[in-house]
């Protein structure tokens, strides 16, 4: 009977062994899978390019001009790309106050092509933060209306604060 039992114990301990080694095999693999699936991760939100349906933006969505001086005419260009088979056309680009104004280089765009928006936004009347936008209507099926975010922090002058 004692044999017995040593036998069974014997087995015990050698199954028990081999469990913990499986386990720590099952937690090696998962761990590695789990590394696997950040790594691709950590290089898209590195991507600096906004993707939408077809459409590829290379300028983000969103432009801050910082602290500027109130009465300054701030400038700057949207790029827009179309990633589509399709030729895509501008509809109409509007804004959300007279003080931005935006013109479109071209607004029939072929597949591959793109197209630059220079926006301007004159910053007089303002102080503080102040945050209008730009919309693109597009015929896209994908994002038929786009829009742009324009920020700046806007610095009265000293002389009319006297």
């Amino acid at each position: 009977m004692i044999k017995i039992k040593n036998i069974f114990a014997s087995c015990f301990m050698l199954h028990a062994s081999r469990l913990r080694r499986a386990a720590c095999s099952l937690q090696h693999v998962a761990f590695c899978f789990i590394l696997f699936l950040l790594f691709p991760l950590q290089g898209c939100a590195q991507n600096k390019e906004n993707i939408i349906g077809h459409l590829k933006v290379t300028d983000p969505y969103s432009w801050d001009f910082g602290q500027v001086k109130e009465s300054e005419v701030l400038k700057h260009t949207v790029v827009l790309k179309n990633e589509s088979k399709e030729t895509l056309t501008i509809k109409d680009v509007n804004t959300s106050c007279g003080c931005i104004v935006s013109k479109v280089e071209k607004k029939i765009i072929l597949p591959g092509e793109n197209t630059e928006i220079e926006v301007q936004f004159n910053s007089k009347g303002y102080s503080g933060l102040t945050q209008q936008y730009v919309y693109v209507h597009t015929d896209s099926l994908d994002k038929p209306v786009i829009r742009f975010i324009i920020k700046a922090e806007v610095i009265k002058s000293k002389e009319e604060g006297k």
